[in-house]
């Protein structure tokens, strides 16, 4: 809740929300890892083509998780949300090791995607909510050191378990800490007093009033813009990781390099996060957000350029600073603009459509791979993607929030 500090319980939410976000950090990586793996062996017949659908797949059970499960956390409460979403795509992940066929692995892969859509709009309202005044835009983006960290620790596994353990075993790993995790948040995990105050008197017709809340009251400007700049920043996030150690193999780095700058990629997400988290609380998430989308959009360019040795990992780790924490800002943003009642929404929403855009990264990395134009061509249509983001932000606005609806909106967006 704003103008409080993580006291009793509520010391918990940040670290039970930010391991969530971590696991969902997995997922955002681990295709991205086992995909070469796949493709070379053939597993299940797999081809480009095909591991595009298997993608598109997930990123769709994503859109609709996020869509769903971020209007239900409005009305239901934040904390029920979360603990079902993580349960259900950990254990979906789990299955992931055993499917016998790649159409059971792409349905796995939706179904896990339905939970992994829900978890982060729903970790990212009570985190805000839970938030000290004036700290929602640092406490947005180190939750979601969360999500960069899972990718981390994902392309590093990649490296260490794929030779010897195989693609399997991702999977397996990836899922095991919800066995620890889910019995923490059902004992500890409070709910958000934000939402006790706000929340609707009747399931159905309350998650119908929170959606359409969207386009009332001067909201609808900045609801649109929203859903176009998540549609331009998933893309971004989704599409190259992916899809990158595939491109730079066909730049001409061996496996190893390609898996290292993966990891290169995700360790400037971290790192950007950081920074951004203390830029926007200074300047506000709405310059910061479009800043790091321009950003972005110049140095993906700038990853046309072959590096040798160690420039080329420089040049990565930078673009990462930027691309991954635009997406954040985003969420920092919306945070900022939604009151309490439909904050959750607001949130499940703009991930929802943002998913859309992750669903067309990985379409539009693998279209250019089966053209053979994915280096240097790819990095300049990302840059354009990126550009287009930071416009979309531009076209923002907000309301005045009356102060009884939501303290924490008169703060400057």
């Amino acid at each position: 809740m704003a103008g409080r500090s993580f006291t009793g319980r509520s010391g918990w939410v940040l670290p039970l929300c930010w391991t969530a976000v971590l696991l969902d950090g997995f997922d955002l990586v681990v295709l991205g890892s086992v995909l070469p793996v796949l493709l070379e062996s053939q597993q299940w017949g797999l081809t480009a083509a095909s591991a595009s659908v298997v993608s598109t797949a997930g990123l769709v059970g994503m859109t609709i998780g996020a869509l769903a499960i971020g209007t239900v956390t409005d009305v239901i409460g934040r904390r029920k949300a979360l603990i079902f979403a993580v349960t259900s795509f950990s254990l979906l992940t789990a299955l992931c090791a055993v499917a016998p066929s790649v159409f059971v692995f792409g349905l796995l892969r939706f179904l896990a995607g339905l939970g992994l859509g829900g978890c982060l709009p729903t970790a990212i309202a009570l985190v805000t909510e839970h938030a000290r005044a004036g700290k929602s835009g640092s406490a947005t983006t180190t939750i979601m050191t969360g999500y960069h960290v899972g990718a981390v620790l994902t392309a590093l596994l990649g490296i260490a378990v794929l030779p010897s353990l195989g693609w399997r075993a991702m999977f397996v790993i990836g899922a095991a800490p919800a066995l620890v995790l889910v019995p923490l948040m059902l004992r500890h995990l409070p709910e958000s007093e934000s939402f006790q105050r706000a929340k609707p008197e009747h399931g159905i017709s309350g998650g119908a009033e929170a959606v359409a809340s969207l386009f009332r009251g001067g909201f609808a400007r900045a609801t649109i813009a929203f859903w176009v700049t998540s549609f331009m920043g998933l893309l971004l996030v989704y599409g190259l990781n992916t899809w990158l150690p595939q491109i730079m193999k066909s730049a001409g780095y061996p496996l190893g390099a390609a898996l290292g700058l993966l990891l290169t990629l995700n360790i400037g997400a971290v790192i950007g996060l950081l920074v951004a988290g203390a830029v926007a609380d200074r300047v506000g998430p709405r310059l910061s957000t479009i800043g790091w989308f321009a950003a972005s959009a110049v140095f993906l360019a700038a990853l046309s350029i072959k590096l040798p040795g160690i420039g080329v990992y420089v040049a990565v780790l930078i673009a990462g600073c930027f691309v991954f924490s635009s997406q954040v800002l985003v969420y920092a943003y919306i945070g900022r603009v939604y009151p309490a009642a439909n904050r959750a929404t607001g949130l499940g929403w703009s991930a929802g459509i943002g998913r859309i855009g992750a669903i067309c990264g990985p379409l539009l990395g693998g279209a250019m791979l089966t053209a053979g134009i994915a280096y240097p061509w790819g990095f300049y249509a990302f840059a354009a993607v990126g550009a287009l983001g930071a416009v979309g932000a531009a076209f923002v606005r907000r309301p005045e929030v009356p102060q009884a609806q939501e303290s924490t909106a008169s703060q400057h967006a």
